[in-house]
């Protein structure tokens, strides 16, 4: 089987839902498993708000999201035009060693998708971040 989400969000935080429900209603279509289905809103929540709260400085602004499920893998892209900010060189790496109230804020999340998803790309091309994220369906 093989299906294409394309959608396109605000940078509002009502648009959360409706991003979650498309996802969902993706992974109905395809019969994902549960985890899988978690896994992909878990990581897409986390990249669309570090775009809502850190990649512009105000205002309203679009992601495209598309997400390609395939037999063997699931591919997700994401494009937006905030300020450049490339999640696997600029992220903080997340202290997940000390005792959780002594932990530095910041990293973690990033550190769940590089954890839940099986490969990473990111570019910046004319004027925009673009991340690519695959990960291999072992069913």
């Amino acid at each position: 089987m093989s299906a294409t989400l394309d959608l396109t969000v605000e940078t509002r935080i009502e648009e959360m839902e409706r991003m979650a429900a498309a996802v969902e209603g993706l992974g109905e279509e395809e019969d994902w498993p549960p985890a899988l289905t978690f896994q992909v809103n878990l990581v897409l929540e986390e990249l669309w708000l570090n775009v809502l709260n850190y990649g512009h400085e105000e205002g309203c602004h679009e992601v495209l999201i598309r997400l390609v499920s395939e037999d063997e893998s699931l591919t997700i892209e994401i494009t937006d035009d905030g300020r450049p900010f490339d999640p696997l060189e600029d992220a903080p790496l997340p202290d997940t060693a000390g005792e959780l109230g002594d932990r530095h804020i910041g990293g973690l999340g990033i550190h769940l998708v590089r954890t839940m998803m099986d490969e990473l790309e990111y570019r910046r091309e004319e004027g925009k971040n673009r991340l690519i994220l695959v990960k291999r369906r072992d069913e």
